[in-house]
């Protein structure tokens, strides 16, 4: 038996050649310290370099007739080694070649090639990490179409549930000192645009009073501890002119009471959606009036981003067609409010309730979007494609922020078509919707 003291080659003579054959990895890199720290390069004793010859491990290259030396073949050991620097990029050309040639014979080689390659890319992410603020939505929307709740939410409810969840979302992003940022509220007064300067603890403030008109006619408590007359703005003026001023501990008493009236009107059956809301001056029924607590709601929490510079996004497309259809339906009397109050030109063709009159074809265009047609000359009368004079196409986003007194009624349609009274008189009614 030969062994390595009587000058024959075992297995010890072997494992150096291989290892005397393998080339260093070149210079130090951040990515690949842990490959290149360790030692590839075991000198070999004197006498050994000597006796073996390269031949023998196909490890070393050996020189051809012209004096270069032919490329040299890595082990699958080094090649294994060199796997985390390949997938951060850190391998040099030769290197890089050699190991995906390996990996194209190698299966256990690709798949921890293939495994540090998706860890990698978890490393260089540049992935907006802000929640969307409809994921609440669409996950619930989701459970509950696999397993619908006992008491579900009314339908009509829905965008209501959906603008609370997605404003509670906000509020809980933003820091202590964003409660006291400032917050301009827009309306239109009937013939110019006002605006009221508040915080984003008084907006809150404000849609919790407003919604406690709702939360009034279901015989829930008042949120002021009190029931002060008139509608939304005297209750806001009540909530605003209070000694001590609205902070962040506003939030949970909001949310709770959202939370409650959903609950409230979830358990009531059917009947409860024509139960009337008043708001001072005019009456809504219950299912119009949450659809009118979640456009204010939307429209409260977009101020309230801009002022804190936080990305939000309009309500989904089915809900803001309903927002818009409201307010499709709201037009023709305050069309004719306006008209009592000498700010509208005359009816022209007055007709019998229910009969179709002179109109005004609405076309919204984008999400939530669609036609309307608005009886032009009586709040009884019906509006109908016969009979238009006159047409107006905006988009469902921008005729939203109109109704809301955030655009002036000069400013917003991007298209008109016919009478140009009749087009004037209808943007500014829609504008007039608007209220503190």
């Amino acid at each position: 038996m030969n062994g390595p003291l009587d000058g024959g080659r075992g297995d010890d003579d072997d494992a150096r050649d291989e290892v005397r054959g393998a080339p260093r990895i070149p210079g130090p890199r951040a990515a690949a310290d842990d490959l290149a720290a360790r030692d590839l390069t075991v000198p070999p004793p004197q006498e050994d370099a000597r006796s073996a010859p390269p031949a023998e491990t196909g490890q070393r290259g050996e020189s051809g007739p012209s004096g270069e030396r032919t490329e040299e073949r890595l082990s699958h050991s080094v090649l294994k080694s060199l796997l985390g620097a390949w997938a951060l990029s850190a391998c040099s050309p030769e290197e890089t070649a050699a190991l995906e040639e390996h990996l194209g014979e190698c299966a256990p080689c690709a798949d921890e090639a293939l495994r540090l390659r998706d860890a990698v890319g978890l490393l260089h992410t540049d992935r907006d990490l802000d929640l969307d603020p409809l994921l609440r939505f669409r996950v619930l929307e989701n459970c509950l179409g696999r397993r619908p709740a006992r008491i579900p939410v009314p339908a009509w409810a829905n965008p209501y549930d959906a603008e609370t969840a997605r404003l509670d979302a906000l509020l809980r992003d933003i820091g202590e000192t964003e409660w006291h940022a400032p917050v301009r509220l827009k309306w239109f007064d009937g013939e110019s645009a006002a605006s009221r300067r508040t915080t984003v603890a008084g907006v809150i403030g404000h849609l919790m009073t407003v919604d406690g008109l709702v939360a009034g006619a279901l015989g829930l408590d008042d949120p002021l501890g009190r029931t002060p007359a008139g509608g939304p703005t005297e209750r806001t003026e009540a909530f605003w002119g209070a000694d001590e001023p609205a902070t962040r501990a506003v939030h949970e008493p909001w949310r709770d009471q959202s939370h409650t009236l959903i609950r409230t009107v979830s358990f009531a059956g059917r009947g409860v959606a024509e139960l009337s809301v008043s708001y001072g001056d005019f009456a809504l029924p219950l299912r119009d009036s949450l659809l009118d607590r979640a456009f204010e709601c939307w429209i409260h929490a977009d101020d309230i981003a801009d002022a804190v510079d936080y990305p939000y996004d309009p309500p989904s497309g089915s809900h803001l067609n309903r927002m818009i259809d409201l307010a499709a339906r709201m037009l023709p009397a305050a069309l004719a409010g306006r008209r009592r109050a000498g700010l509208a030109g005359p009816a022209r063709h007055l007709v019998a309730a229910g009969a179709p009159g002179r109109s005004l074809h609405l076309e919204v265009e984008g999400a939530g979007g669609g036609n309307w047609y608005i009886a032009l000359d009586s709040p009884a009368a019906v509006g109908s494609p016969d009979h238009a004079v006159a047409q107006v196409a905006l988009d469902g986003v921008e005729f939203c922020r109109l109704v809301a007194g955030h655009v002036p009624p000069e400013e917003a349609a991007a298209g008109q078509d016919g009478d140009r009274e009749a087009i004037r008189d209808v943007l500014f009614a829609a504008a007039s919707l608007s209220r503190l």
